[in-house]
This record gives C-alpha cells, sequence and structure tokens, in this order.
C-alpha cells in the first residue's frame, strides 16, 4: 500500500468509516515503511505536516458514553509511530561521530530487552529471557511472555503465589490464569496468584514499577472483581484497561484509565476514573488529582515507543536510565528543566536517542563514560 492510499483510510478511520481489515492494513503498511524509511534523513516537511493533521484529528475525535475503544489506541500508536519517521526527522540530525558531540562509549550500552525473573511458590528463581523456554504443570513461557494456563477449577483454599521481577533494561508480558494480561515496564515487580481464590475477588499486587493491565470481565470470572493493590492506592475494576506507574524512586502514583471505569482508594478516599482521566497521588497524602491526559503518551511505552510530551530532562532520563540500565548526571543542574517533546523507538541504541534531544534542546554535549551519561 503506498502513502496517498494510507491517507485515505486515515481519513475514513477519522469519520468513523474504517473496519478492523482496514485498520491491519494500516499496520502492515507502518511495518514495510519502517524497513524501507527507517534510515532516511531527508524527508519533505509538508508531508509531515499532513501527517500531524492526521494525528491531531485522531486526538481530538470526540467519545461516547466516556468509552474508548482500545482499536482506536491501535491506530494512533501506528500513527504516531510513522510521526517518528516523518515529523522528528525535521528535528533530528543524523548521527555520526564528527557532529554528534558525544563522547563515544567505552563498553557497550544496550537497548533494553524482553527478559524478567520469576519466583515460584516454592522460591525458586527462574531466568526468562530471549530464546530460552520455560514449562512446568500451569506455566509456559517462550522468552519474550509467560503464559499461565487457563484452569477452570479455581484454588478453593490456599493460595499460592508467583513474583515477576523486571530488571532495568528489560520489559515482559504475562497472561494471568483468568485470562487478564499484563505488560511491565523496566524495574518493575508484580505478586499474583497462581490461581485464584473462589468466591473472593481477584487480587494481585503491583509491588513497585509500571504495569498496563487488560483485565478480563467479572461476568467472565463468576462475578469476581479484580483488584491491584500499589504502595500508595487500592485500584478495583470489573474489566477495564489501565496503566499504573508508582516507581520505588518517585515520590507519586500515576494511574491512567484507557477503556472502562475503575474505583481508586487511598487512605480512605476514593475516585471514579473514566476514559482519558489520569489519577495522581502523592507520598504520605490521601489526596487523589484527577486530570485528563493524552493517553497514547502514558502507555506508547508497551508498544515499543517513548512518547516525551512536554516532559522534563529529568523526568526522561529517568525512563531512559530504567531502559538502557544507564545513569544520568546532570553537570549542569539548571538543564534539569529543559524540555523536550518528541517520539522515540526504544529500538534506537542510546546514542541516537541522547543526540536527538540535544539537536532540539539547548544542550552542548554529553559525555559517556562507564555506563554513566553525563549532560553538559
Amino acid at each position: 500500500m503506498k502513502t496517498p492510499e494510507a491517507k485515505k483510510l486515515f481519513t475514513k478511520y477519522t469519520n468513523n468509516q474504517c473496519s478492523e481489515k482496514e485498520i491491519e492494513l494500516l499496520d502492515t503498511f507502518l511495518d514495510s515503511y519502517q524497513k524501507e524509511n527507517l534510515n532516511t534523513t531527508t524527508i519533505n516537511e509538508s508531508k509531515a505536516k499532513v501527517w500531524e493533521n492526521i494525528i491531531s484529528k485522531i486526538e481530538e475525535e470526540p467519545t461516547t458514553n466516556n468509552n474508548f475503544s482500545f482499536k482506536k489506541y491501535k491506530v494512533l500508536t501506528i500513527a504516531a509511530s510513522i510521526t517518528l519517521l516523518l515529523v522528528l526527522s525535521i528535528v533530528v540530525k543524523n548521527f555520526s561521530a564528527e557532529n554528534s558531540s558525544i563522547t563515544k562509549k567505552e563498553e557497550t550500552i544496550n537497548i533494553g530487552t524482553d527478559k524478567a525473573t520469576l519466583t515460584l511458590e516454592n522460591g525458586t528463581t527462574v531466568a526468562l529471557e530471549k530464546g530460552k523456554k520455560y514449562n512446568n504443570n500451569n506455566t509456559y513461557s517462550s522468552g519474550d511472555s509467560l503464559v499461565y494456563k487457563h484452569n477452570k477449577e479455581i484454588a478453593l483454599n490456599e493460595t499460592t503465589y508467583n513474583y515477576l521481577t523486571i530488571p532495568n533494561g528489560g520489559q515482559f508480558f504475562v497472561t494471568l490464569s483468568d485470562g487478564t494480561k499484563v505488560w511491565l515496564n523496566s524495574a518493575s515487580k508484580l505478586k499474583y496468584p497462581v490461581k485464584f481464590k473462589a468466591k473472593e475477588p481477584r487480587v494481585v499486587e503491583l509491588v513497585y514499577g509500571e504495569a498496563y493491565f487488560d483485565v478480563t470481565s467479572s461476568k467472565k470470572n463468576k462475578g469476581l472483581t479484580f483488584t491491584v493493590i500499589s504502595k500508595r492506592q487500592k485500584i478495583e475494576v470489573l474489566g477495564t484497561e489501565f496503566n499504573v506507574k508508582d516507581y520505588q524512586d518517585e515520590t507519586t502514583t500515576y494511574t491512567t484509565l484507557v477503556e472502562g471505569i475503575i474505583a481508586l482508594n487511598t487512605n480512605g478516599n476514593t475516585k471514579i476514573l473514566k476514559p482519558k482521566l489520569q489519577a495522581i497521588v502523592n507520598n504520605g497524602s490521601s489526596e487523589i488529582t484527577l486530570k485528563p491526559v493524552d493517553v497514547y503518551s502514558q502507555i506508547s511505552w508497551k508498544d515499543g515507543v517513548f512518547s516525551f510530551k512536554g516532559k522534563t530532562l529529568k523526568e526522561i532520563t529517568k525512563v531512559l536510565s530504567r531502559w538502557y540500565d544507564v545513569k544520568f548526571v546532570f553537570e549542569d543542574k539548571n538543564l534539569e528543566t529543559t524540555k523536550f517533546k518528541g517520539v522515540l523507538s526504544k529500538k534506537q541504541p542510546i546514542e541516537e536517542i541522547i543526540n536527538s534531544i540535544k539537536s532540539a534542546s539547548n544542550i552542548e554535549s554529553f559525555l559517556i563514560k562507564n555506563k554513566t551519561i553525563h549532560i553538559k
């Protein structure tokens, strides 16, 4: 499919006329476009503006009954990824040793990948990683995901738990025994039952980190609700999709609702969230602040994209440090508040990422040494 045809499909989508098959065609177009154009350094600006307008239309599309379709976010992911190739190329310089103002690293800084440690109910640990399969009585891993076999026999008495721990430089996907899907970001840990207990709410704990939940409905689970507990809050759902960010080194918890309705509780205070709203809870406070957000920028991490929309360099470097397992040092503390707006691929080497940020900001140079990146 050629670019003009893709534009027509986006137009159909914005008019609610795009079928599932046509959405799949857009997805296929993206894959082929990326393969053919990922290294292109000169792109027509007017074409970029066309795609910017398409994104704007999708972002501004009104909802019905406050209910979002997740398919819309898949389309938005496709569109934003194309924007990565078209729009950001205007501000991103071609990376080279001659003009980057970056001192070459002394050792390899790896791009993050699928990896995790599974802790079984008896305390045994299993390393999960690409190319390494794992299988036991009720669990299977292909190396990039973990699946608990669906068993209609819900645990009657004792509940046993597993833990999935994601290190810096990692990410992982798990399907729980009730069919609930969970994407886990770098530096995260999830506690969950091997089987959910009968006649009791399905409960999991985000011990720390960030996770995206696609929860199976209570109707498919004998009416049992689903609860996510984290350090500062408790979330009760019937069946929905949402993102929770609650890192150990941050004092604020962010919960973003994509689809459905959830009830968020902290220290006795409860708020009801509807799609496109984010709940903010500060450490030690019972106050819950709600604000509208660009949902895609909050959940793009699970689709392999960094979406930085008006983020400060301090906020951005926290994200990058987890994915690339590096440290950042600001030689000039004033640079911490410098803002950057852009969409970047998580598959890019760290040198390309930081050079892209440098090209669109007032930063003079970076120095990479011993897995520490000094911002000057």
